[in-house]
Formats: C-alpha cells, sequence, structure tokens
C-alpha cells in the first residue's frame, strides 16, 4: 500500500491547497507517474501525480481544503 501525500515542496507560500479535481477515480486503476488530480493554490493549478502503480483508494473529496503532507487517497 502507498499513500498519496499532498507534496510539501510543490509550492512556497501557503501550506493548503484545494483538491479541484480528481482525474482518477476511486478504485480505478492508475499508473505511476499518472496525474490522478489537480490542486489549486493561491490561483495557481498543480498537479498530483501517482507515486505507484495500482488501484486508487480515495480519503479526500473534491473539493476538500488539504494540508501539506497531508494523505489524500492510497495505492494498493
Amino acid at each position: 500500500m502507498t499513500d498519496v501525500i499532498v507534496p510539501v515542496d510543490l509550492w512556497e507560500e501557503d501550506s493548503e491547497a484545494v483538491i479541484t479535481s480528481w482525474l482518477a477515480s476511486d478504485g480505478g486503476d492508475v499508473s505511476e507517474g499518472d496525474v490522478i488530480a489537480e490542486l489549486m493554490v493561491e490561483k495557481i493549478q498543480y498537479e498530483l501525480l501517482a507515486p505507484a502503480s495500482g488501484k486508487l483508494s480515495l480519503i479526500s473529496d473534491a473539493d476538500d481544503v488539504v494540508e501539506k503532507g497531508q494523505k489524500v487517497a492510497t495505492i494498493g
């Protein structure tokens, strides 16, 4: 099982981001390096990449406010 974590070094200004959308579906198969979600920080969109290949299990929903370093999904 691999945790999907909000990166701590992707942006500098704020500690929070909003998950604007999941591009991969809960229970769907993803490959390492796939863009699986989009995060918004201060009107800048960032891509969240899959850290591993496997079945995605979402913990956070679209429109959730998340912190740097927070687990938002797992891949197993």
